[in-house]
C-alpha cells in the first residue's frame, strides 16, 4: 500500500510561515476595534430655528389679537355713533352786567351778574353736572370768582344758569396790573370767562364716571360803570368753547 499525504489543517502564509489567526490569538477583539474607530462625542448646540419659529408664532398671534380687538372697538364705536349720535354740551353767555368795579394798588373789588345758557341737543343722552367753578379774567388777572350749582340736564333741553360773580381778594405778590390800568383808561375791559366742572353722561342704564370739562367764553367787552347803573357786556349771547378733551370712555351700569 502506498502512503497518502494529507494537507495540513492550518493554511500556511506566503514564505512558509503559518497564516495569521482569524479568531483568538493576539488579534484585537471587536470591542477594541469599535472603540478605536468611534468619534469623540461633542455636544450639539441648541437649535435656534425652533426658538425663532416660536417667537414668530407668538408675535403673529399677538398682532392678530390686537387687530381683532381694534376691529371690535371700531365696530362698537360705529354702532354707538349710529345709535346715539352724541354731541358735546354747549354753553353761551346770555348776559353779563357789571355793577361795581374798583381797582387799587393792592386789590380789585367787582360785582358781575352772569347769565349762562347750557344746551343739550342729544336725543338719548342726559348730562349730570357737579357744581361749576366760574372765573372772569381780564388778561391774566382774575377780576371775578364764583360758582354755579350743579344740575341735571335732560335730553333736547336748554337750562338757564344765573349767578353773582364778585371779587375782593388782594393781588398776589408780583402781579402786573399795568395792562388792566391801561384798559380802564379806555373805559373798556376785555374779559374771558372760564367754567370748570365734572359731568356724568347717562344713556339709558349706562352711566359714565365723572369727566372733567373746561369751558372758555372769550371775546367779551364791557365798559366800567361810572354811576349806580350797571353796564352790559357786548356782544350778546357769546358762544363758548368746550374743551375738546371731553370724551366718553369708561362706563358703569
Amino acid at each position: 500500500m502506498t502512503d497518502r499525504v494529507y494537507p495540513s489543517a492550518k493554511p500556511t502564509a506566503k514564505g512558509g510561515g503559518p497564516a495569521p489567526a482569524v479568531n483568538g490569538g493576539s488579534n484585537p477583539n471587536k470591542a477594541q476595534l469599535y472603540n478605536a474607530t468611534r468619534p469623540m462625542y461633542r455636544p450639539q448646540p441648541p437649535r435656534r430655528r425652533h426658538r425663532r419659529s416660536c417667537c414668530r408664532s407668538i408675535c403673529l398671534c399677538t398682532t392678530l389679537i390686537i387687530l381683532f380687538l381694534l376691529l371690535l372697538a371700531a365696530i362698537a364705536g360705529t354702532l354707538f355713533w349710529v345709535f346715539y349720535h352724541p354731541h358735546r354740551p354747549s354753553f353761551s353767555v346770555s348776559t353779563l352786567h357789571l355793577s361795581k368795579f374798583k381797582l387799587t394798588d393792592t386789590a380789585i373789588t367787582s360785582t358781575f351778574d352772569l347769565t349762562l345758557t347750557a344746551r343739550n341737543t342729544n336725543k338719548k343722552i342726559v348730562f349730570l353736572y357737579d357744581p361749576i367753578a366760574v372765573k372772569i379774567f381780564s388778561g391774566d388777572i382774575t377780576v371775578g370768582d364764583g360758582s354755579l350749582p350743579g344740575f341735571t340736564q335732560a335730553t333736547k333741553n336748554f337750562t338757564t344758569l344765573r349767578a353773582v360773580i364778585s371779587n375782593s381778594s388782594p393781588f398776589s405778590d408780583g402781579t402786573d396790573t399795568s395792562p388792566l390800568k391801561s384798559s380802564l383808561k379806555n373805559k373798556n375791559l376785555q374779559l374771558k370767562i372760564t367754567l370748570e366742572t365734572k359731568v356724568k353722561v347717562k344713556m339709558g342704564k349706562l352711566k359714565t364716571k365723572k369727566l372733567k370739562i373746561r369751558v372758555n367764553c372769550d371775546g367779551i367787552k364791557i365798559s366800567v360803570p361810572t354811576g349806580k347803573s350797571p353796564t352790559t357786556a357786548m356782544p350778546v349771547d357769546v358762544k363758548c368753547k368746550v374743551d375738546p378733551t371731553f370724551k366718553i370712555i369708561k362706563w358703569s351700569v
